[in-house]
């Protein structure tokens, strides 16, 4: 697979990281060549420093300008839901059925991303939605991330959230051994995410290759407990209209519980209840799972009493005693 020559660059994962769509155009990209522009040439041509794609770690720092976004890590097995959990969001974004308790959407540097997630799951003629392809592993070194921006209602500061779009493969070599090439996609999600959203396929779970599933979940739960340092966290039972055995969900639940105490659940499908308009299918509990999502908020700094009356802030707490 070709690759940039620029280090900051991950084509073709995440796109150009100076914006070009047509790759033959970009003088770094890997083969081709550089072509001298003249004034015209350069006029018809606007280069913004994102397309839209789903963003890489060079495009943090863009926009990280207003704040730190706040990084939800979604962490699962392989053909969990991930994916087609993060699309179904997009949809119900898209068509205004994410009632979102105040909170306003106001943006986002990655909608040909989520588009391409999303893409599968429409109407189209001659052709049903579908679940979105699998996410494959790639050799990437890094997630793809999907941004959103909200504001509340009263147009206070925005609040910018990235999303993380990982393969399994990552989570499950990552439980293994943390220090695995492989998984490092998967460790920069733990290291970076302020909470995280573990996903439990209940179809894999009830399927011919169930204890594979359950072992794969146990070792993430395993491993995400001892790396996540009491950040907040949701094991969210995708396929909700799937049963299972009752001594697998316990089974399930107990090693996620026995990592991560205060964990929350969620269960959701993109499968409405029978009574459901087919024009505001919401899916189920997907919409409490967003607003659990775009409620998670870093601890706050507490800082000391002040300790002198002094108005220059260099000597208002006093002198830290060794």
């Amino acid at each position: 697979m070709e690759k940039c020559a620029q280090a900051t660059c991950f084509v073709p994962d995440t796109g150009c990281d100076i914006g070009h769509t047509d790759l033959s155009k970009c003088p770094f990209w890997h083969g081709a060549n550089k072509v001298d522009t003249d004034e015209e040439g350069i006029a018809g041509e606007i280069l913004m420093p994102w397309s839209g794609s789903a963003l890489g770690l060079a495009d943090l720092g863009f926009i990280s300008g207003r704040g730190k976004p706040i990084v939800i890590g979604v962490v699962g097995p392989q053909n969990a839901g991930k994916t087609t959990l993060l699309a179904a969001w997009y949809l119900l974004l898209g068509r205004g059925l994410a009632k979102t308790k105040g909170r306003l959407f106001a943006g986002s540097y990655t909608l040909s991303g989520w588009e391409a997630l999303a893409s599968s799951m429409r109407w189209a003629p001659g052709q049903p939605p579908r679940f979105p392809a699998h996410t494959t592993s790639r050799g990437g070194r890094a997630p793809g991330l999907l941004h959103l921006t909200f504001r509340d209602e009263n147009g206070n500061e925005p609040i910018d959230y990235v999303f993380t779009d990982a393969p399994g493969e990552w989570f499950q070599r990552w439980a293994i051994n943390t220090d695995s090439e492989e998984g490092a996609g998967a460790r920069w999600v733990s290291d970076h995410a302020d909470a995280f959203i573990i996903v439990a396929d209940r179809e894999a779970l009830s399927g011919e290759s169930m204890g594979a599933a359950r072992g794969s979940l146990q070792r993430i739960a395993k491993r995400l407990g001892a790396e996540r340092g009491g950040r907040p966290a949701a094991l969210v039972w995708t396929k909700s209209d799937v049963d299972i055995p009752p001594e697998m969900e316990e089974a399930v639940r107990g090693a996620v519980i026995d990592a991560m105490a205060d964990t929350v659940e969620h269960s959701i499908s993109v499968v409405a209840p029978p009574d459901c308009d087919p024009l505001l299918n919401q899916g189920t509990g997907l919409i409490e799972l967003l607003h659990w999502a775009l409620g998670v908020r870093r601890p706050g700094v507490r800082l000391p009493v002040p300790s002198s009356t002094s108005r220059d802030p260099l000597f208002i707490y006093g002198i830290r005693k060794p």
